[in-house]
């Protein structure tokens, strides 16, 4: 065996490392004459003893293209005879790595920082683990960010940037009772029994078969009906409510529009309110004058914001004018107009005689709930069709675009190959509205629901505007296709008249919150929305009116606004 001999080592009774005299004093076996020494205290961290990855044997061409790094100097021991530098020189420079590329990459976290340094050393490996772990945490982190900013879904956020306001400004003497979350209507559940007709008012037109046919190629202009007055007329203010109510013909009242705004309520984004009366024994649901539900929403459960600016043509406000002013000459267009007409029992309870007025049916209906409470109800159809030689009721309804790039579906060109596809976006961006038209064409018992797909000439031009199809549907089918259940809708409206018959007699409203999805109930004094009540959240100026073209106002009457003043009454108590 070959032995090995340890030199003596020097003591040094001064402080650290081999005494000054140790040097030139102890000869010192196989001790390498030029490795270099530096000092250091006890608070320093100690580096690399040897560098054995920065030598030439990879690239031997690199030290002639690049000057010698002085940081290296202290490893570098080719000069050092001791060490055989110039005896094996030739050997040296003939010797290659088996292995001489250089090492990976990661594909994440930072890159290798030999841009500035070539010669630091690359990070060890559980380092380029932690790396890693660093950057795939930051790209789920941006991956759950986009994913909630487009998820969809009951009553979620949907814009973080849009702040609602509230339908009505709660005053501070308000008093709330109760606050009501969404998560609770949807385990409710109550069945009514088939409805009665007490009345039937008004005349209705036949509905034109020929529209049916219509197509993105042969699109029919939207015409405008300036002399047909429409009416929305609040509960307390309908002549034939207040004689059913005199004649004790129901405990309850209530029209189909504000019975579909709470059967669908957990459906809703945007802010609502009814107002509550309690006389007597009597429980009547209004609104106010002004009120955002003769509204259509447009885009209220999209993920896509909508301008905020109330002078945009595609601000929601704007938006929700101009779809009611779409509807209500949709309902119009699509009739025959050859002067046949189904005539009812009564006239029109709001027209004054000699007033031309639109097609519309009102059927007043009565739901028993239990032994002592039973509900009335206006509800209301726009046409009727012959079929199979019977009179069938129809409910007339309009969608409309206003810009593809909101939507990301083009109506002009996917409605007559991929209606599917846009019935679908439509779904999920007015979730509440469908749902709601499909609730009144149930409360109505109307056999069909229209609905017409009507898109502006350009979507900067919110004046003109062109049908491109209509399409019927039943509504309990169409009820099962949206996951609309009639089941839950009564049981809705069934738990809020139960709360409501416990409250005194007085006047409540009722208001979904413009941020979270839930209903809070406040009582309101007695004079709270009248005219000299100075409480309307809604300036003169955001009433709904007709859109104004070439600064003149276009003549037709506004969806809110379509009631005069002599025909307004009081409810009795």
């Amino acid at each position: 065996m070959v032995g090995f001999e340890i030199g003596d080592v020097p003591f040094n009774p001064d402080g650290w490392g081999p005494p000054e005299s140790a040097t030139s004093a102890v000869s010192i076996l196989n001790h390498p004459v030029n490795v270099p020494f530096a000092p250091f205290s006890r608070s320093d961290k100690l580096g690399r003893i040897a560098d054995w990855t920065r030598s030439n044997y990879n690239n031997p061409n690199r030290s002639n293209n690049r000057g010698n790094n002085p940081a290296d100097s202290a490893f570098d021991f080719t000069t050092d005879d001791s060490f055989g530098g110039g005896l094996n020189a030739d050997d040296d420079s003939t010797f290659r790595l088996v292995d001489g590329k250089p090492p990976p990459r990661p594909k994440f976290g930072p890159k290798w920082r030999f841009q500035n340094n070539r010669n630091q050393l690359p990070q060890r490996r559980d380092e380029e683990v932690e790396a890693r772990k660093r950057e795939a945490e930051k790209q789920r982190a941006r991956r759950d960010r986009l994913y909630h900013a487009n998820r969809s879904g009951g009553n979620n956020p949907r814009r973080e940037a849009a702040v609602f306001k509230s339908s009505v400004d709660i005053q501070p003497e308000w008093n709330m009772l109760d606050q009501i979350p969404f998560s609770t209507f949807t385990k409710l559940s109550f069945t009514v029994p088939e409805p009665e007709d007490l009345l039937i008012c008004g005349s209705l037109e036949f509905y034109d078969k020929t529209y049916d046919r219509t197509t993105p190629k042969n699109e029919r202009r939207l015409e405008r009906f300036k002399n047909r007055n429409f009416f929305k007329v609040t509960t307390t203010d309908d002549p034939i409510i207040r004689r059913l109510a005199n004649e004790d013909q129901a405990t309850v009242f209530a029209t189909d529009s504000i019975l579909s705004t709470l059967m669908c309520a957990p459906r809703s984004v945007y802010s609502w309110d009814i107002v509550i009366q309690r006389v007597g024994n009597k429980l009547f649901f209004d609104k106010r004058d002004g009120s955002q539900l003769d509204l259509l929403s447009v885009n209220e459960t999209s993920q896509e914001p909508l301008p905020e600016a109330k002078d945009d043509i595609n601000s929601a406000h704007s938006l929700s004018v101009e779809a009611a002013y779409i509807n209500q000459n949709f309902s119009q267009q699509v009739l025959q107009r050859d002067g046949k007409k189904v005539s009812f029992e009564e006239p029109n309870p709001f027209a004054n005689e000699g007033e031309e007025v639109a097609s519309v049916g009102y059927r007043y209906r009565r739901w028993k709930l239990d032994n002592n409470v039973s509900l009335v109800a206006r509800c209301e159809v726009q046409s009727v069709m012959e079929v199979n030689n019977q009179k069938s009721f129809l409910t007339l309804n309009a969608l409309n675009e206003f810009d593809p790039k909101y939507s990301g579906v083009d109506w002009r060109r996917k409605l007559d190959t991929q209606r599917g596809a846009v019935l679908a976006t439509e779904l999920k961006n007015n979730a509440n509205k469908l749902a709601k038209w499909t609730a009144q064409a149930i409360l109505a018992s109307a056999d069909m629901m229209k609905l017409g797909y009507v898109t502006r000439v350009h979507p900067r031009d919110h004046f003109n505007h062109v049908i491109l199809a209509v399409v019927g549907y039943k509504p309990r089918e169409f009820a099962g296709q949206i996951n609309l259940n009639t089941s839950n809708m009564w049981g809705i409206v069934k738990a809020i008249v139960d709360l409501c018959m416990k409250l005194n007699e007085g006047k409540y409203v009722l208001v979904k919150d413009p941020q979270k999805p839930q209903v809070r109930i406040y009582e309101v004094p007695a004079d709270a929305f009248e005219n000299d009540y100075v409480e309307e959240p809604l300036p003169e100026d955001e009433q709904v009116q007709p859109p104004v073209e070439n600064g003149e106002a276009v003549e037709e009457k506004g969806a809110a606004n379509d009631v005069e003043e002599d025909k307004e009454v009081k409810v009795e108590a």
